[in-house]
């Protein structure tokens, strides 16, 4: 029950969170300029740009537009796009799988590669090893995605030929598991390196830290061997940070997603988002940014639950 109560008074504090994203994020679109600023030319008057204008309600001032679409969002509509004319949810449900794909095989693949290597730094502490690593996670946090994804497609598909270099299938292709595997590893592989590089250190920080304890040195004084101290003590007491470090990549993938998506030209949210900006389609923006903001604050909730999880001297206040 005090679990239960927690969720729902998280939930309810979300809501004016998420209501205050949306008023920013809709400002914010508007100041951007019209979206029918690329109509006007010789070919196209200003009385008709005009009577547009008034059909898609462009006239309105600012609040009055935000009230129209939020009312539309409490009936379940989020619009529709003003470039294709498709419906928002629509659109958004043809190319969240994609992005989800994407997202979470590189949220497992950079987890896979960060955890093991910061215990691994951790356990070295001031060797060769060690510097190595945290000079390769320097890297991987430093190095742009869109230079990384050049030089993935330099390497692997333009030397090697080993791999497509864009989309989701090959053309004409069934689209069978192999095929979306190939053409996944490159943007997989984009943001799990950025992503592993970043968390790396925390963790090499965190496990030091447990490491340091009076009551792990005196298991080592006890004869318990390194691995098992390591794993069953240190690495255990520290997943509470590593919680928190996983916690935070959601806002980063989203983010990293869109370039990633923009170089490999995966069929994800981030492709359309780039090319509703392009377009000025505020419907479409917008959806991308609820969504967003949805995502990231659920995860931010799963993190709070996890901490119970992992921690259970954490108590969660009803």
């Amino acid at each position: 029950m005090r679990m239960l109560k927690y969720i729902v008074k998280r939930l309810l504090i979300a809501l004016p969170v998420l209501l205050g994203i949306t008023l920013i994020d809709f400002a914010m679109t508007c100041m951007a300029g019209s979206p029918l600023d690329a109509l006007v030319g010789p070919r196209v008057s200003e009385d008709a740009v005009a009577a547009k204008e008034i059909a898609l309600g462009l006239d309105q001032p600012f609040y009055v537009q935000y009230w129209i679409w939020l009312k539309q969002l409490l009936q379940g509509n989020l619009g529709y796009s003003m470039k294709s004319y498709q419906s928002v949810a629509t659109m958004i449900g043809e190319h969240v799988g994609p992005t989800l794909l994407l997202m979470g095989s590189s949220f497992v693949v950079g987890l896979l590669i960060a955890l093991p290597a910061g215990v691994y730094s951790a356990t070295h502490q001031y060797t060769k090893r060690d510097y190595t690593v945290v000079t390769l996670s320097f890297l991987g946090t430093a190095v742009p995605s869109f230079f990384l994804a050049l030089l993935l497609i330099y390497v692997f598909n333009i030397k090697l030929e080993w791999l497509p270099s864009s989309g989701m299938t090959t053309l004409g292709a069934d689209g069978g598991f192999l095929d979306v595997l190939r053409h996944l590893i490159m943007p997989m592989m984009v943001l799990a390196i950025g992503m592993a590089g970043t968390n790396i250190r925390y963790i090499r920080s965190a496990v030091l830290e447990i490491l340091g304890k009076d009551y792990l040195r005196a298991a080592k004084a006890k004869g318990i061997g390194q691995r098992r101290v390591t794993v069953r003590h240190a690495l255990r007491n520290a997943l509470v940070t590593v919680v928190t470090i996983f916690g935070m990549q959601l806002p980063m993938l989203l983010g990293g997603a869109v370039i990633v998506e923009q170089v490999f030209s995966w069929p994800g949210l981030g492709l359309m988002t780039m090319s509703a900006i392009n377009a000025r389609d505020y419907p479409v923006i917008m959806g991308v940014c609820l969504l967003s903001a949805v995502v990231v604050l659920l995860g931010n909730l799963l993190t709070d639950i996890l901490y119970a999880v992992v921690d259970p001297t954490i108590r969660l206040d009803g």
